[in-house]
């Protein structure tokens, strides 16, 4: 047996990305311990025709964690993270990985502070996941997540291996960190504008899109990110070939009235901009 197989995993915060996570990883015998707020017996992943029930309990109580675990995938928004404190000190020693399953490109500066003993591996997550009214969660594509490539992502990658959660280990990883920022800043605007994917289709909607993506191409730039001048329109491109009815995350936590990640998703790309000295007109409108 691979010594993946015997790695002790926690899933902190089982919302959509960590159930898409905690399934892949019970659908190959690796079933993780279950942290978070709200109780529940059980989590169901549902995509491409498969239903995956990952066991519980969900564990409420920091308090009752024994000893540390090998592996941590903090699944939580960054609205949350500060929240994770005592969860991240019961579950983390010296040898333990904790996989940052964020957006942004400050997952190791915010999730560090709270876990001085293990070691931070920031992950980029791929896939479009969407917690649904019956508590389960639809996977809309493959899973997929990209990190660093640097030792202690290789606990990841063994833990995830042979599952349906594909993971890339990548040598620029703060180039892709910032590609995916630019993509979560222009959904944004489906947060501020109340609707779906299918407004990129609008003339003035993908005009704005483009030239905000150029402002956030700028700063990113800056900040040692090497993306070429093709990447705004890849990204509109994107989200003009996605279902018209495809939200985000950003628009899910709106409807439901919960905190929002806007400055890690697009406050950081203006405050970076100031900081840089470069000017960021429409981010600061938007923000």
């Amino acid at each position: 047996m691979n010594q993946q197989v015997h790695t002790r995993i926690a899933v902190l915060g089982p919302g959509a990305i960590g159930t898409t996570v905690a399934a892949a990883l019970h659908e190959v015998g690796r079933t993780p311990m279950l942290c978070g707020r709200t109780p529940r017996d059980s989590l169901v992943l549902q995509g491409s025709g498969v239903r995956i029930v990952v066991p519980g309990p969900v564990r409420t109580d920091p308090a009752q964690i024994a000893r540390p675990v090998d592996l941590v995938f903090l699944a939580v928004k960054a609205t949350q993270t500060a929240a994770t404190a005592q969860w991240l000190a019961a579950l983390s020693g010296p040898q333990t990985v904790v996989c940052v399953l964020q957006n942004g490109v400050e997952q190791l500066e915010s999730v560090t502070a709270l876990c001085p003993q293990g070691r931070v591996v920031p992950a980029v997550v791929w896939f479009p996941a969407q917690a649904q009214s019956d508590g389960s969660v639809l996977l809309r594509s493959d899973a997929r997540i990209s990190l660093p490539d640097e030792a202690a992502s290789l606990v990841v990658a063994q833990a995830l291996q042979g599952s349906r959660c594909l993971v890339d280990l990548v040598s620029n990883f703060r180039s892709l960190a910032w590609q995916k920022l630019l993509q979560n800043a222009a959904a944004g605007l489906m947060a501020l504008t109340h609707r779906r994917s299918g407004m990129y289709g609008r003339h003035d909607i993908s005009k704005l899109t483009l030239d905000y993506l150029q402002e956030c191409l700028a700063v990113a730039r800056a900040e040692g990110a090497e993306l070429g001048d093709e990447v705004p329109q890849a990204i509109l491109d994107k989200f003009q070939a996605s279902p018209a009815d495809l939200g985000t995350s950003i628009l899910a936590d709106r409807e439901a009235g919960r905190p929002l990640e806007w400055d890690i998703r697009n406050g950081v790309i203006a405050r970076r901009g100031r900081a840089r000295g470069i000017p960021t007109p429409l981010g600061d409108v938007l923000v």
